[in-house]
């Protein structure tokens, strides 16, 4: 077979193509070592980091802080920057704070001023996780009178603030903002008026506004998703429209399955060419939709490939892994299920109660319960579950893993644990 490329040396336009394919990998590398938004680069809970244990002491945190107040949020990162929020009193006083991933040591902190708030028993004022790119930081906090989109450089410098007006709830705020190219975006789904809309992520200016249908407060952070026969889309759940997509670019609305029968709080999650959701209420998961994201228009009769009305999480958010769909269910039932045959191939307990999502590290997945219990279970069809971990405070918060670091967050403190090399 004849070389496809000649010996001699390659010309300038090969050494840039080469060069530039070479920077693009390093990028994507470097990018998939952080965790940038609410469960990880693209919302999936996953990561192939190594060396985590299923058995650890207090002696083996690398670093335990304090923070003051409540929060549920998780933490994000990038390089060494750790981004995580709090809040004083009745939601009055709210902290971003950036921390040393690698050492705790605070770097600085910003405070915004809103009114006290209601929130529900199980919620904080700090419950939304920021949102990086590298560059700068994007958190959300709200109240009744206000809901606030701020943006931050890594040095601390406010770069713009918006306000996306009054906020009704029954239970206050929870969404996280993300990023997608030079957006960022920010989901407003409410009991007053509602929308999705996309700001300019350097200046804060709206690019686009989608309305939308207004019922319940959703606690749902979204996803953007690559489909192979599609453009990128922009996934969003609420009661009031159900899982919907939307073109990121625009706010124009591609799908929708029609409306939820009850609130959603756990966000989608995509794997295996299906996007999956649930809704519920009073602590458990009522329906759930395995969605084909090729369609258009209305599409409840024609691409909701799974559906399911039992076992199923209200708060947590499934993991899809290796062919498996994963419900981890708020009262500590777990179920695994097949995707290529929808049969559920096992149905098992682990105690406690759990308002986080779990995270699959290299095929094990973790959860923090809400006594503040790491629970572990292997991503495998063959069940198996490790001994609990006790961190000694209540979470209500979501385990994150960046760049050899496990960050566990509880009411008042934060743990990091480095993986064993």
């Amino acid at each position: 077979m004849k070389d496809l490329l000649p010996s001699r040396a390659f010309s300038p336009a090969l050494k840039f193509t080469a060069a530039l394919c070479f920077c693009l990998l390093a990028f994507s590398s470097i990018q998939a070592e952080n965790w940038p938004r609410f469960r990880g680069i693209d919302g999936s809970g996953l990561s192939s980091e190594k060396g985590f244990p299923q058995s650890w002491t207090e002696k083996d945190y690398a670093w335990h802080k304090e923070l003051p107040g409540l929060g549920h949020s998780s933490p994000s990162i990038w390089g060494d920057n750790l981004f995580v929020t709090a809040a004083l009193g009745e939601g009055e006083t709210r902290y971003l704070f950036c921390l040393d991933p690698k050492t705790g040591e605070e770097k600085w902190k910003r405070e915004t001023k809103l009114k006290k708030s209601h929130k529900h028993r199980k919620g904080s004022w700090a419950s939304s996780t920021p949102a990086t790119d590298g560059e700068h930081v994007y958190v959300e906090f709200a109240d009744e009178e206000s809901y606030m989109l701020i943006c931050y450089d890594f040095k601390g410098n406010k770069i713009w603030e918006r306000d996306l007006g009054s906020f009704t709830s029954q239970h206050g705020h929870g969404s996280s903002p993300m990023i997608y190219k030079n957006l960022v975006i920010a989901t407003n789904d409410q009991q007053g008026p509602s929308s999705v809309t996309a700001f300019n992520k350097l200046n804060g200016e709206i690019v686009w506004k989608a309305d939308r249908a207004v019922r319940r407060t959703s606690y749902a952070t979204p996803i953007i998703i690559e489909h192979p026969n599609t453009g990128p889309q922009l996934i969003c759940v609420s009661g009031a429209t159900g899982i919907s997509s939307l073109n990121p670019e625009n706010g124009k609305v591609n799908w929708t399955t029609g409306e939820f029968p009850m609130r959603t709080v756990s966000s989608p999650v995509y794997g295996e060419g299906l996007i999956f959701a649930t809704c519920g209420g009073g602590g458990r998961g009522k329906l759930l939709y395995g969605v084909d994201p090729t369609g258009s228009g209305n599409i409840k009769e024609t691409h909701i490939k799974y559906e399911r009305s039992t076992k199923l999480p209200y708060v947590p958010t499934p993991v899809v892994y290796e062919g498996h769909l994963y419900l981890w269910g708020d009262a500590g039932v777990i179920s695994c299920v097949d995707l290529a045959t929808q049969k559920n191939v096992w149905t098992e307990r682990i105690a406690g109660d759990y308002s986080s999502s779990p995270v699959c590290i290299n095929g094990v997945l973790y959860c923090i319960d809400e006594n503040g219990e790491v629970a572990m279970v292997d991503a495998s069809p063959n069940f198996k579950a490790y001994e609990k971990i006790k961190l000694g405070d209540q979470s209500h918060a979501t385990v994150v893993v960046a760049n050899g670091r496990m960050f566990l967050r509880t009411f008042k403190n934060l743990y990091c644990l480095e993986a064993q090399k």
